[in-house]
């Protein structure tokens, strides 16, 4: 019986892909349905690409000009986030992969996992804004959670050669950015164009920012500990320039497990969509003898200040972790909009923690409450002040 995905956020760089994987695995998986925000033209393209029975337009100023494109087509038009919701709910859906940015989707994730349907989550923030609701409401209704995140994904491949007991560490590897050999004072006067330019993945502008002050590992942290129900102490950050290891898995007997791959997406987002098989597809052969050696080192905690945030942010829990991701994406979205510097991104977000009184035990509206809270508040830093200083590490 064929596989029937949905796609959140197809017209992004997760979703593209994931079309195109999809379309190489032949007729034993098929898409029923997508979600765009924007890019209607793209969305109505896709739709008619992989012959979509439903589509779910999140910008609802935009519904009516994405039904005159798909006017000649059998599709259902769903609009607004609440769209997102019902898409998830469909019978004839199997499997959600999620490749939004932010919280957007989050209300249609944990529905998903409430209909007990495979998630492959590509996105960080489900799982690092309500890690403990997704896991809680996966388990209690059967939901398998797949990573799709290149790191989590090594991660959960490597996991494969033993058990959840013997595992010592994981060890999240991650390219250093841009500015992986840059020195604190030379980052004050970074430019957008300059965070934007990875050296190695090529991604949507936030995740960039994010790779560049390394927030993205500070994240991935989190997400980890909810995925692999480990603590926080026992997971290490890796800076692997080349990008070749994606993440490592060390064992209590000393055995570490890495899985390697050449940097492209299509490898996790295929592996969550046929495991427990493994199958031939579109990702392309790594070549060690080519590649000729791999480097590893320690990340520098003065330089990219998110990781010694994140274990703060894991100890501390509740609401924290949801400040902790809208405090950085309004920061991004200030710095990407030229209202402040590349610095003032972790420099906001530290001030925002300092400043937020967190709720333990977090429900859904306190997360969504806080993660608002976080975002008007770093939008008043701004707004007040052109000097913002971290006031505790």
């Amino acid at each position: 019986m064929a596989k029937r995905i949905a796609i959140l956020g197809s017209t992004g760089s997760i979703g593209r892909t994931a079309i195109k994987v999809i379309q190489a695995l032949g007729q034993d998986y098929t898409v029923i349905g997508l979600s765009g925000h924007r890019q209607v033209k793209l969305l109505a393209e896709q739709a008619r690409q992989t012959h979509a029975k439903v589509v779910a337009v999140t910008s609802s100023d935009l519904a009516e000009e994405f039904r005159q494109l798909v006017e000649d087509q059998d599709v259902e038009v769903l609009v607004g986030h609440q769209g997102l919701v019902e898409m998830v709910q469909r019978e004839d859906i199997d499997i959600v992969l999620s490749g939004l940015v932010g919280i957007a989707g989050l209300q249609a994730v944990l529905t998903a996992a409430r209909m007990g349907k495979r998630l492959a989550i590509a996105n960080k923030e489900p799982l690092v804004v309500a890690g403990h609701l997704l896991m809680s409401t996966a388990r209690a209704h059967g939901s398998t959670i797949l990573p799709v995140d290149s790191e989590h994904s090594a991660i959960f491949q490597a996991m494969q050669a033993g058990c959840r007991k013997e595992v010592a560490k994981i060890i999240l590897t991650g390219s250093g950015g841009p500015f992986r050999n840059a020195k604190p004072s030379d980052l004050e006067h970074v430019t957008i164009q300059q965070a934007l330019a990875h050296p190695i993945w090529n991604m949507g502008p936030k995740i960039t920012i994010d790779s560049a002050t390394m927030m993205n590992k500070a994240l991935e942290i989190i997400e980890a500990q909810w995925l692999f129900d480990i603590d926080a102490a026992r997971i290490e950050v890796l800076i692997h320039p080349e990008s070749i290891v994606h993440s490592l898995v060390e064992f209590v007997d000393g055995s570490v497990i890495a899985q390697m791959a050449l940097p492209d997406m299509a490898l996790p987002i295929q592996y969550a969509l046929t495991y427990p098989q493994r199958v031939a597809g579109i990702s392309k052969r790594l070549d060690l003898a080519r590649l000729g050696s791999l480097t590893f080192e320690g990340p520098d905690l003065n330089r990219f200040k998110a990781l010694s945030l994140a274990y703060h942010v894991v100890r501390t829990g509740g609401t924290a972790c949801a400040v902790f991701n809208a405090a950085n994406e309004a920061a991004v979205e200030a710095f990407l909009s030229d209202k402040i510097r590349f610095t003032q991104i972790i420099e906001l977000v530290a001030v925002c923690l300092e400043h937020h009184n967190p709720i333990s035990d977090a429900q859904l509206g306190d997360l969504m409450e806080a993660d608002t809270w976080a975002r008007r508040f770093v939008g008043q830093m701004i707004a007040k002040a052109s000097e913002v200083r971290i006031t505790r590490p």
